[in-house]
């Protein structure tokens, strides 16, 4: 059974936090992601929306008044960015520990060859991969 594509005009990934300006920081000028745009007080809710220059893709960092505490992420929920240039790959990772990043070994064993998996300061994960990425089929 054949399945059709359908046309997104955009993809959205969001991820709460309670540490607002530091995870903010960390994506924004860590990571160097454009900030696209932000809310505040919102139902209740603040947010930030960084993106990917020239891509309809971006992350919405938010923050819900009333939380103090969120579960821990599972190891295994990853961003990746695929970073062909080792330099640029190499200047990336420094940067991203610098702003509070923490180094950890990947649960799956394909991310530790050829890149870094990074801890924001929430402890989700982030993958830099010193690849072109992957082909589509």
């Amino acid at each position: 059974m054949k399945f059709q594509q359908f046309e997104a005009a955009q993809l959205r990934i969001a991820r709460p936090t309670v540490n607002m300006e530091e995870v903010v920081s960390f994506y924004e000028e860590g990571l160097g992601l454009k900030r696209i745009g932000s809310f505040d007080q919102h139902e209740g809710y603040d947010g930030v929306m960084l993106g990917l220059p020239h891509q309809h893709v971006h992350l919405e960092i938010t923050k819900h008044e009333e939380e103090e505490s969120l579960p821990a992420p599972h190891p295994e929920q990853l961003l990746v960015f695929y970073i062909p240039d080792a330099e640029e790959f190499q200047q990336m990772k420094e940067r991203l520990l610098s702003f509070g990043g923490r180094q950890v070994t990947s649960t799956n064993p394909y991310w530790e060859r050829g890149g870094a998996t990074i801890e924001d300061p929430d402890g989700y994960r982030i993958v830099l991969m010193n690849t072109d990425g992957i082909t589509p089929v």
